[in-house]
């Protein structure tokens, strides 16, 4: 999942490889805004089949917490 995820980043956002590790920060280490972030959830989405809240969109910190977010809900 970690891969798919890293994947995304890369190509939705041109992210260096090197720097997305689960515990980067989406805002901080790899400048994901908060308009990207939900673009980046609703990518997560149709990718894993899961339904993303909106509430819980700003609690997803690191790429590990969308990882984590995706595993502990999917059907």
């Amino acid at each position: 999942m970690f891969e798919t995820i890293k994947n995304i980043l890369i190509e939705e956002f041109a992210i260096d490889a090197d720097m997305i590790t689960e515990s980067a920060r989406l805002d901080t280490d790899l400048g994901i805004s908060s308009l990207d972030l939900a673009e980046l959830a609703f990518r997560c989405e149709s990718e894993f089949g899961v339904e993303i809240k909106d509430e819980d969109i700003a609690t997803l910190l690191t790429v590990g917490d969308i990882a984590n977010y995706i595993d502990d809900n999917r059907q």
